[in-house]
């Protein structure tokens, strides 16, 4: 049996090769199950996300598909037409590569912890479709296994990364806990949208969106149960705002120093938060200069992720040790699946010879024998029926100057410590 994993991601192909081999919830189904009707594919599962689209198999080790060759054949693509973007990785490799993949090691954003919810979104789907069997199950537990060691011994998820998400971490610093306070958020691009995840997923829960449209800005209302607002009607709201985070593509400032006076002057001078992600900026720089207000520039907030970013990378390194121990441990297992059939057949066999001395014995006892007599022959003839085979075997690798099989015979059978125990009694 074989592992592999496979696919294309961001750091391989651009986006318009990305979405060619996308599969959609409605299509994920199908193809696991066009899949593990192969030739030689026994179990499969399919992670397909913005970034990646990946395919992890159990073959059988001597005669298989391609999985490859299916990729295309699923997306009516020329064979190969892939090549240039394809990544492919047997066994441990495999195994290393899904540990990394559920430790946000292989993403865009070092140690981003999403990637994790959407393979654990995968196997369920695997699961639905009856492609998962007992290689891939163990596989992604172990993952999820792995990860939370990851994230609770590294600090690899410790530090924010995203422009946003040090935004909300540096309100955190201020406020301490963040559900007893207000947001404004001014602009409906992506940072704006990440830094109402971030704080919504904080537990704050009064926030007002302003855009120059509302309905560029109603969409993350109603996502969020927010209060959506046009710009034009900030100086009516941003007394009541603790937090106020700009990201527009104004030319010029949204925010001046006299509604901000008028705004400090109504909440009696209770601090204000303000981070200005904007070029140009959206807040007057002589905003900062005033008492009780705490403004951050968007350098201000690159150097701060900057900073965590070398962080995370100090703690992939810790986190790519661990992962090399898991999968070696992951593999040693996989590895003890080939000797189940062989300790399958010889308790088999063992248990056939037993049955057979057993009967004999019990025959002559029938007759009369004499219980002692026949059990010391019945043991007799076990022990010499069941090392028969394995004496012959042993007498010809002698003569054959097949040394490594009498060694192996010596390992199997610990007779060097059976004779040493021997020698200490004598």
């Amino acid at each position: 049996m074989a592992l592999i994993a496979y696919g294309i991601n961001h750091a391989t192909a651009p986006i318009d090769v990305r979405e060619k081999v996308s599969f959609g919830n409605e299509t994920v189904s199908d193809a696991l199950s066009e899949l593990k009707h192969q030739v030689g594919v026994h179990e499969a599962a399919i992670l397909s996300t913005c970034n990646r689209t990946e395919i992890y198999c159990s073959l059988d080790q001597e005669k298989h598909n391609s999985p490859i060759d299916w990729l295309h054949n699923f997306h009516g693509m020329q064979p190969g037409l892939l090549k240039p973007f394809l990544y492919s990785h047997p066994n441990e490799n495999a195994v290393r590569h899904v540990l990394r993949v559920a430790s946000g090691l292989d993403s865009m954003v070092l140690g981003e912890p999403q990637v994790l919810g959407q393979l654990k979104e995968a196997y369920q789907k695997a699961i639905h479709a009856g492609s998962i069997g007992h290689q891939l199950n163990r596989l992604f537990q172990h993952s999820f296994h792995v990860a939370k060691e990851i994230r609770s011994n590294t600090a690899i998820g410790s530090h924010p990364v995203s422009v946003a998400f040090a935004a909300v971490r540096l309100a955190q610093q201020i406020f301490g806990e963040l559900k007893d306070q207000t947001a404004l958020l001014i602009g409906a691009g992506e940072t704006i949208e990440l830094a109402t995840k971030h704080l919504y997923e904080n537990g704050l829960r009064r926030m007002i969106i302003a855009n120059r449209t509302l309905e560029r800005s109603q969409r993350l209302a109603s996502e969020y149960s927010v209060y959506a607002i046009q710009i034009g009607d900030i100086p009516k709201h941003l007394a009541e705002a603790d937090i106020v985070i700009s990201s527009t593509a104004s030319q010029l400032p949204i925010l001046g120093k006299g509604a901000v006076e008028s705004a400090i002057k109504a909440r009696k001078h209770k601090p204000m938060f303000m981070v200005d992600i904007a070029v140009p900026r959206d807040i007057e720089v002589e905003v900062g200069e005033m008492d009780d207000i705490y403004l951050y520039s968007v350098d201000d907030l690159k150097d701060m992720v900057q900073e965590n970013l070398r962080n995370r990378q100090q703690a992939a390194k810790q986190a790519e040790k661990i992962i090399d121990t898991q999968a070696r441990e992951y593999m040693d297992w996989l590895n003890s699946l080939d000797a189940v059939s062989t300790i399958r057949a010889l308790r088999g066999q063992a248990e056939l010879i037993q049955e057979e001395v057993i009967q004999a014995g019990l025959t002559k006892l029938r007759k009369g024998g004499d219980p002692e007599s026949i059990l010391q022959e019945t043991t007799r003839a076990l022990t010499n029926k069941l090392i028969h085979s394995p004496s012959s075997q042993l007498r010809n690798a002698s003569a054959n100057n097949r040394n490594d099989l009498l060694q192996a015979a010596e390992e199997l059978y610990n007779l060097n410590r059976q004779v040493n125990k021997k020698e200490k009694k004598h």
